[in-house]
């Protein structure tokens, strides 16, 4: 059982003396949580990106940016190409990261507050706990934002850049040589190429996160929306936290690890939130798999095999989703993956790359997850699929900056 609330209040001050950072503005502190992540990755092994690995990864980037000019009418999303060590990401992402779980911290946060509260005070002292349940919810944000943190730890040492799990976390192109070299081990295939891969990834998705106005909010709504649906398992965390020891914090620690107390309120709105969800994402990555597969054709030998290495990454799941699962309760996984990239190819084929492109102009133009069962329907679509009339995203005076007829590649 817990003990008195003496004993609470003696963890509490263990808690305490391990935030040095000032107090958190939300329900997490997150720089309790960044500085969780980083020394998680310099104990795994996190060298400073050496000159010579910028450079190269700069160049990769620089170059995927050139080809991809001939794969699609959208202009160039690189403004600033960087590469980055796995501390740096964390630092460079953690605000987005703050803006997609703090719905769901805050609730966790309530949550452990008040069964902390109840489960470990007598009846009649829980009458006069006003003080001491605030120290409880504090003590609350400081567990989840240790959560949170070695969560961003992990998923740093999966990813290879700031856009490859789908959502736009840093107007910055980067790429990671630790990542790189993390996701080239077993493929023989030369470093330089898997390298310039990478990049034309990174540089796709940079093309859609900075030419088309709505796409940011439309995905990072769409996970908040999602996340506002969790629920936390009341009945699981109790049981988690009966009988454990209040000085013990590694085993507090323990018990809220895996994300198991997560859970989907199963509602309508809550379906329609993960399937908008799912759909965009598939969406994005099928479209960043087409232009990339035009982009490196007759450039890169190794494209084929690369890209099905992607995409069974991204379409079964790996530490990385399973994270952000942690992180969110929700597995970003675009599962229809290649649905979505045969609709974009065919619909490339049969209506060229700037009527492809044009669909992006607004979110009213994007296929539907029925599209993806069917997508000859939308690809043959009659006069309302018209785009001639559709400026391109980024377009001011009519030409496309860099685009198909832009003589400047």
């Amino acid at each position: 059982m817990f003990g008195n609330p003496e004993q609470i209040a003696a963890a509490m001050r263990q808690f305490a003396d391990m935030l040095s950072a000032p107090a958190a503005s939300g329900p997490v502190n997150w720089d309790m949580a960044k500085n969780i992540a980083r020394h998680a990755v310099v104990a795994e092994g996190d060298p400073s990106v050496m000159e010579g690995e910028r450079r190269q990864v700069v160049e990769a980037l620089n170059l995927a940016d050139l080809w991809l000019n001939q794969a699609t009418a959208l202009p160039s999303g690189v403004t600033t190409a960087e590469a980055w060590s796995r501390s740096e990401w964390i630092e460079k992402t953690i605000q987005v990261w703050q803006k997609l779980c703090d719905p769901i911290a805050a609730r966790m946060v309530d949550t452990m507050g008040g069964t902390l509260g109840s489960a470990g005070l007598p009846a009649e002292a829980q009458a006069m706990a006003g003080p001491l349940m605030g120290m409880l919810k504090q003590m609350g944000g400081m567990m989840v934002g240790s959560q949170m943190g070695q969560a961003l730890g992990t998923l740093a040492r999966e990813v290879v850049g700031s856009s490859d799990i789908g959502l736009p976390l840093s107007d910055t192109a980067a790429l990671l040589p630790g990542g790189i070299a993390a996701f080239s081990q077993g493929l023989e295939i030369p470093s330089d190429e898997i390298r310039l891969y990478l990049a034309l990834r990174e540089a796709a998705h940079h093309r859609l996160f900075q030419h088309v106005p709505w796409l940011r909010a439309h995905l990072l709504g769409a996970v908040e929306e999602y996340a506002r649906g969790i629920t936390v398992d009341v009945s699981a965390l109790e049981e988690q936290l009966r009988g454990l020891d209040m000085n013990n914090l590694e085993q507090l620690q323990q018990a809220l690890s895996g994300g198991a107390l997560l859970k989907p309120e199963e509602t309508e709105r809550q379906k329609a939130a993960l399937a908008r969800l799912e759909t965009m994402l598939a969406l994005v990555e099928g479209w960043v798999a087409t232009v990339v597969d035009a982009a490196a054709e007759g450039k890169l030998p190794a494209a084929a095999a690369l890209a099905e290495t992607v995409r069974r990454r991204r379409a079964s799941g790996g530490p990385a989703e399973r994270t952000f699962g942690t992180l969110v309760g929700l597995e970003l996984r675009p599962r229809r993956l290649r649905e979505a990239a045969a609709l974009w190819k065919a619909l490339g084929d049969a209506r060229g790359v700037d009527a492809r492109d044009a669909v992006w102009g607004h979110p009213d133009l994007m296929p539907t997850a029925d599209d993806l069962d069917s997508p000859e329907s939308f690809v043959s679509g009659g006069p309302a699929f018209d785009l001639s009339d559709l400026e391109f995203p980024g377009e001011g005076d009519g030409e496309k900056d860099g685009g198909p007829g832009d003589d400047t590649r």
